[in-house]
């Protein structure tokens, strides 16, 4: 189901790469016989993450289980109160990413979130045939998520410049380049933009390869051409360990 032209739910594998800057170029040079940019082109990416106070989802994330799962707060552009706003859960089970949302307003969203208050469908009027099963459904995965864990409130933000493709003969293969990610664990409100701390040095690309089904063998050829091999890799992971060192070095720098 889609909402304004985004997913609501899918099942999917998700791949990562880690492409340097010099290697750029000449990737995308080599997949465009393959890809051509998808609807979303080219957007900038703004993610609060909602962890427990001792950050539990993401230690345990790091500690790759089998099952693992997420809960954050995305705009695809530095919103206002009335922006649209997805609260998302996302989940891993054995290779297979599963991501369920819902779409509404950025600061009722981050109210209901940042308070614990339970989504409901209580101002909706029930024959309102644009609210479906679907969206009730998410919700209330998103309201048993927070019951489960019961104090969650904002962890990190994460912001990043995405670049995405998709497939010339399947628009279900998806290929994105993320740069310019950075972290920040204070100012935790996405009005406040994208600064923090960068993950990975500025020009160089975190690829991700989405993909229902097994990865077409002409991309493995060029990815194996190129010397560019899968990797793993959690931008709040990655954020959290930068976290732990710069509270062990008693330091705390944003760009």
């Amino acid at each position: 189901m889609e909402n304004g032209g985004y997913k609501e739910s899918f099942a999917r594998k998700e791949t990562k790469y880690h492409v340097p800057s010099g290697t750029y170029e000449k990737l995308l040079d080599e997949l465009k016989a393959y890809v051509k940019p998808d609807v979303y082109g080219d957007t900038r990416i703004f993610n609060i993450y909602y962890d427990t106070p001792d950050y539990r989802l993401i230690r345990k994330s790091i500690e790759k289980p089998i099952y693992k799962e997420k809960l954050r707060l995305r705009t695809y552009k530095v919103p206002d109160a009335e922006t649209s706003a997805f609260v998302e859960i996302k989940k891993k089970y054995e290779g297979i990413v599963y991501k369920r949302r819902i779409s509404l307003p950025y600061g009722e969203a981050k109210r209901h979130l940042d308070l614990g208050i339970p989504f409901q469908e209580l101002e909706r009027d029930i024959l309102d045939e644009t609210v479906s099963f679907t969206d009730v459904q998410i919700e209330n995965e998103i309201n048993s998520m927070m019951k489960l864990y019961k104090r969650l409130r904002p962890g990190m933000i994460i912001s990043y410049d995405r670049l995405a493709f998709q497939g010339i003969e399947d628009p279900g293969f998806r290929v994105t380049f993320d740069k310019n990610i950075r972290w920040r664990d204070r100012d935790m409100d996405l009005r406040s933009g994208g600064y923090g701390s960068l993950i990975l040095p500025e020009e160089d690309r975190l690829m991700e390869i989405k993909i229902a089904g097994s990865m077409p063998i002409e991309i493995s050829h060029i990815l194996s051409r190129l010397n560019i091999y899968r990797t793993s890799f959690s931008k709040y992971g990655r954020g959290y360990a930068e976290k732990l060192v710069n509270e062990r070095r008693g330091t705390r720098k944003y760009a």
